[in-house]
């Protein structure tokens, strides 16, 4: 860039990128030997310098001379060159370099190029640390090939031009990649509603001023900062607070290593995705039922029950009676889990019922304490159960230790010591039932059993008088039954046999009664205790004719009368009429009832 001051002359660089190819030879007009490879370059006041596509140039020049001196013809340059003095055309015509790619992968190679527009110039060089190799030059021109570029560095074009040196420099950048990307592991179990930190470590990576490290939920940027220090590993951590949505999300760390105001793009590397589990565990225990009390040799189901989990689906749940772990049956409802379990033991004791619930990295507990206790009886024993009429029966009832029996409303004389009574079977003690209670305590509760046993009396058949009638009057051909009942023990069987005949009447069925039913029949009811009879005398009774007809013939009787009596009653009431007259002469007579006139013959009316 050119300034004009008064006798100063003002040097500066600028650096146009993008060119891409060995210099040839220069034009006798000394133009510049890209220019056909791409449009038209400005400096930054605007004049046209070169057309090369995206060059970096450096020049030098006088702050007096014109801009357009590179545009001119040659005669007007050669004699531009024969005025000035040796100085100033040295000053006029600038050095350029030329950087085909002045951001490079490491390893990499790149193509520089020093030229100048001097009609005399003279050692045209590169100065570098880097690895160099001479690719062409010519009249004004050398082309170089740097190689195996793994490092920043800064290169130097150099000459002369009668004689006074020119130089300018231009800088190289090198970029890597980093060689790591990693976050590292989230932890197992995250709690809500607390925070949690996500690393990620990078490795290498350059130019570190483009590279930023990105952390990610899912695609969504939780943070976006630059990687910091040197090429080395580096570690960047963001707190996060764990919600209820971040249960299997996936979390993952990216570097963003931003080349583009360089001329490049954006490169990315992404680490490999890591999934956070968070849960929610309430602070309130589990809910734990249990009976209070067991029987050894009995089994009771055991419940526990806690709300506010989250996720349910991942709770584990253990129930255990003391150092024995049950069997149990998990079911989940929304935010509620309900285990269940049956419990059983088999010996007496106190023993302790656990139910643990573990959710991610923490657990909730319950315990209550179990009584098991043996609760034997009562057993209720009849020294013969079937026994016959008149057998002395004992009736003893006994359970286990420490359990008070009552017979019959009989207490027995300790806690453990049996109940008896002595009693003679007789026919009303035949189906009697016999009951004793037995009570045990448990830490001040008394937990109580009944039991009952039946006795069964043998006595012989007998037939009850009152439900068997000795004596029947019943008229023939009308339907009756014989209600005739026995007892005993065992069941007896009862029968009815006409005396005369031997014919059997049907007991407690209905049958049609004949006149050859009259008589004497003996009912017998027997079993393997023995016989009763009963003798029952049926009377059955012809039907009566005469009778029957002087009944009807009353019946016949006393309806043609009351029908006689109706018709009288009806044809007997007659109305009465009578003719009413009203005298006009008189407004307030009465009304008189007028008899009709009888006419008497042989006299005239008046």
């Amino acid at each position: 860039m050119r300034t004009k001051e008064a006798n100063r002359v003002s040097i500066s660089c600028w650096f146009i990128p993008g060119a891409s190819g060995v210099r040839p030879a220069p034009s006798k007009t000394h133009q510049h030997p890209l220019r056909r490879w791409g449009p038209p370059t400005l400096d930054p006041l605007g004049h046209r310098i070169s057309p090369l596509p995206f060059p970096r140039l450096a020049t030098m020049a006088p702050s007096e001379l014109l801009p357009r001196v590179c545009g001119t013809s040659p005669i007007t340059l050669l004699l531009v060159c024969c005025l000035l003095p040796p100085g100033a055309q040295a000053q006029q015509f600038p050095l350029r370099l030329e950087v085909q790619n002045p951001v490079v992968p490491a390893g990499g190679s790149l193509l520089v190029n020093c030229s100048t527009d001097c009609p005399n110039p003279k050692l045209i060089t590169l100065e570098t640390s880097l690895f160099k190799e001479v690719v062409g030059n010519g009249l004004g021109w050398a082309a170089f090939q740097l190689s195996n570029v793994t490092s920043d560095s800064e290169v130097f074009c150099s000459g002369f031009c009668n004689n006074i040196q020119m130089k300018c420099s231009s800088n190289i950048t090198v970029y890597r990649f980093p060689e790591r990307v990693e976050l590292l592991p989230l932890p197992r179990w995250q709690p809500v509603g607390e925070n949690f930190t996500l690393r990620c470590q990078v490795a290498g990576g350059t130019p570190r001023d483009s590279l930023f490290v990105v952390l990610l939920r899912g695609e969504e940027e939780l943070s976006r900062q630059p990687a910091p220090g040197e090429p080395a590993e580096v570690e960047v951590t963001v707190p996060v607070l764990a919600g209820r949505d971040d249960h299997l999300a996936n979390f993952s760390c990216r570097t963003d290593l931003d080349l583009r105001p360089q001329g490049l793009r954006l490169f990315q590397n992404v680490s490999a995705p890591r999934q956070l589990r968070t849960f929610a565990l309430p602070m309130t225990t589990p809910h734990l039922v249990v009976p209070r009390f067991l029987e050894v040799g009995t089994t009771s189901s055991v419940n526990c029950t806690l709300d506010g989990l989250f996720p349910a689906s991942e709770v584990q749940v253990q129930l255990a009676l003391g150092h024995q772990t049950l069997n149990s049956t998990v079911e989940s409802h929304g935010n509620t889990i309900t285990a269940t379990a049956t419990a059983s033991v088999g010996q007496e004791g106190t023993q302790e019922v656990v139910c643990n619930m573990t959710l991610g990295s923490d657990s909730r507990e319950a315990r209550e304490n179990l009584t098991i206790y043996s609760f034997q009886g009562p057993i209720l024993n009849l020294s013969e159960p079937s026994a016959p009429e008149g057998t002395a029966v004992i009736v003893t009832c006994l359970a286990g230790p420490r359990v008070q029996v009552t017979l019959e409303g009989l207490p027995a004389a300790a806690p453990g010591q049996p109940a008896q009574f002595q009693l003679n079977a007789t026919e009303r003690d035949d189906r009697r039932i016999f009951f004793c209670n037995a009570s045990l305590e448990m830490d001040g509760n008394i937990l109580q059993r009944n039991s009952s046993v039946q006795l069964r009396v043998l006595y012989g058949p007998k037939i009850d008088q009152a439900k068997c009638p000795q004596r029947l009057t019943w008229k023939d051909k009308t339907i009756h039954v014989l209600q005739c009942q026995a007892r005993g023990n065992p069941d007896p069987q009862l029968r009815c046999f006409q005396e005369s005949s031997g014919v059997e009447v049907p007991i407690g069925i209905p049958f049609l009664v004949g006149l050859n039913y009259s008589g004497t029949y003996s009912c017998k009811a027997a079993s393997s205790r023995g016989t009763h009879t009963l003798i029952v005398v049926m009377n059955v009774r012809a039907q009566n004719s005469r009778a029957v007809t002087i009944v009807l013939g009353v019946l016949v009787v006393l309806g043609v009368v009351t029908i006689v009596a109706a018709l009288l009653c009806v044809f007997s009431v007659q109305k009465r009429s009578d003719i009413y007259h009203v005298n006009q002469g008189s407004t307030w007579l009465p009304l008189t009832s007028k008899q009709p006139e009888v006419v008497t013959s042989g006299e005239d009316p008046s």
